[in-house]
């Protein structure tokens, strides 16, 4: 029995304890408890079926509308290749179409930069 004094002594022998004396308290009794009691289970369900069908039709409205985004996506891409193929092409026909005289500076991708000719220290 020694173990049973020290299991009682336990705070959470204790806490569960009280929880137990108080879900006994809270008990439906009679007619208007169990009547209370059916009708908090039937909102929960109600709830919850109002949850499972709204949920059901968003996931629905999703799959419908993927073959627009698909389309539109597409589309994007598409006229995106086309702009990066006109940037190449109109840069590449440029300078072949009109030769430029050449000169002491270059292009280059991340801005433009001169080539100066050493002098010799005095």
């Amino acid at each position: 029995m020694p173990q049973m004094n020290r299991d009682q002594r336990n705070a959470a022998w204790q806490a569960a304890h009280q929880w137990r004396a108080r879900a006994a308290q809270t008990r439906p009794t009679g007619l208007m408890g169990s009547l209370k009691l059916l009708l908090t289970w039937l909102a929960f369900g109600a709830l919850m079926v109002v949850g499972v069908v709204l949920g059901l039709i968003f996931l629905l409205i999703g799959w419908a509308m993927m073959p627009f985004v698909r389309h539109k996506m597409k589309k994007r891409m598409e006229q995106m290749r086309a702009d990066q193929a006109q940037d190449i092409g109109g840069g590449y026909a440029h300078t072949h179409a009109r030769p430029e005289p050449r000169s002491n500076h270059q292009d280059a991708l991340e801005g433009s930069y001169e080539v100066k000719q050493e002098t010799p220290p005095r």
